[in-house]
């Protein structure tokens, strides 16, 4: 029974079944994919695809935003589809919120504070297509803002949340944040309350883990 089980979810988390072509085909069919190690989330999307996919194949997706790269399920890193995030962003931002309340009480980063620093991040989107987190934090000391390492961190944790930014391409080897709305192009689908959106979330994990 165990090894039936686990055979189970090996195919039906892509692993043993018949691969997907693409990196965006993955991270939809599963959801969401834990992101926080890049080098390792590549692995995880590579292992799940045709025999030969390159490490270059999942850097065009991130950089076409055919997949996003942003803080959704808990405070870390996850790959998401660009049609899941609104959705994924307003049934899962309270509870990351709650798990950040002691950090952003430990690192003085007030509501007004957070709100100021997400206003700039957009304003400096708006016209650059992308910027590193040090450049983010360069456009805050213009602001009066100085802020940096874990704070810096945090205040775009916090954009993310808010759906203000996400992952731009990459430059070389270092990350980037863009402005959501315009990498992510499809429309905020609002829910009637969350039981949609918890459909959904219960769907997609029966599929990927249980079915």
């Amino acid at each position: 029974m165990n090894a039936a089980i686990a055979a189970a979810r090996l195919d039906n988390q892509g692993i043993t079944s018949a691969p997907r072509r693409r990196p965006d085909g993955v991270v939809a069919w599963l959801g969401a994919v834990q992101a926080q190690d890049y080098p390792a989330a590549k692995w995880a999307l590579a292992l799940r695809m045709r025999e030969g996919t390159t490490g270059e194949a999942v850097d065009r997706a991130l950089d076409e935003g055919r997949i996003v790269r942003t803080h959704v399920l808990r405070p870390t890193w996850h790959f998401v589809a660009p049609a899941d995030v609104h959705w994924m962003l307003e049934l899962t931002a309270p509870r990351v919120r709650q798990a950040l309340a002691f950090a952003n009480r430990y690192y003085e980063l007030d509501a007004a504070l957070r709100i100021r620093a997400t206003g700039i991040f957009e304003r400096a989107l708006r016209r650059h297509e992308c910027l590193t987190r040090a450049e983010l934090g360069r456009c805050l000391a213009r602001a009066g803002l100085e802020v940096a390492g874990v704070r810096l961190a945090l205040l775009t944790i916090h954009a993310e949340l808010d759906a203000a930014i996400c992952s731009g391409p990459l430059r070389g080897k270092q990350a980037t944040y863009a402005h959501l709305p315009a990498r992510v192009h499809s429309e905020p689908r609002r829910s009637h309350g969350h039981a949609r959106t918890r459909h959904v979330f219960l769907d997609r994990a029966r599929r990927a883990c249980f079915a």
